[in-house]
């Protein structure tokens, strides 16, 4: 099976000379100094984003994830936690845990993981990452809801904090997930010039 290369369907340049990018296509093999994992509290990366990490990354991936856990305990909902990119183009794994839909204020959760991540990245000095749509699949969030959630608080980091970061991805390999980023990115900044 060929794999498919990862398509750019919106992207924008700030004022301050960021560009936001909305990507359909394979998370684990972006080119960039970390991907985001969609992860669950305990890092053990089964299915989804995570499965497809762990897959692709390796097994060194899994293992310093449970060396994280039994080091700190569990990542709280909201929170993240940092490794190696393993085997994958990507440095680093920054591994997000958003909220399961139904646990109560899953927007509030879902900013602070958006967050929580882009101090990670901005704390290791990285100039690029790419973030997948956290809690929209297995996690049960609705989409465009993500979606609006997941950029708004990227933008509002980035207007809010001196960063290192100079492009952030949202990449997604599902359609209709890739499509609501696209959207959204839209309604937000107007047409895309690709």
């Amino acid at each position: 099976m060929n794999k498919k290369e990862n398509t750019i369907i919106f992207e924008h340049q700030l004022c301050s000379g960021q560009t936001l990018r909305v990507v359909l296509g394979d998370v684990t093999t972006e080119s960039v100094d970390a991907i985001v994992n969609a992860a669950n509290e305990y890092l053990m990366h089964g299915g989804g984003v995570a499965g497809a990490i762990r897959r692709q990354g390796g097994a060194v991936i899994q293992q310093e994830s449970s060396a994280w856990v039994q080091k700190n305990g569990p990542v709280v909902t909201g929170g993240a936690a940092i490794t190696s990119g393993g085997n994958l183009p990507a440095k680093y794994v920054i591994h997000a845990v958003g909220p399961v839909w139904g646990s109560g204020h899953e927007e509030i959760k879902l900013i602070n993981a958006v967050q929580s991540a882009l101090v990670l990245a901005n704390s290791h000095q990285l100039t690029s990452i790419s973030m997948p749509g956290i809690s929209s699949g297995i996690f049960g969030g609705p989409k465009d809801i993500c979606a609006r959630v997941i950029i708004q608080t990227t933008l509002e980091y980035l207007q809010q904090n001196n960063t290192t970061l100079q492009e952030i991805r949202f990449c997604n390999i599902d359609e209709p997930t890739a499509l609501a980023f696209m959207k959204e990115a839209e309604q937000i900044f107007g047409s895309g010039e690709i």
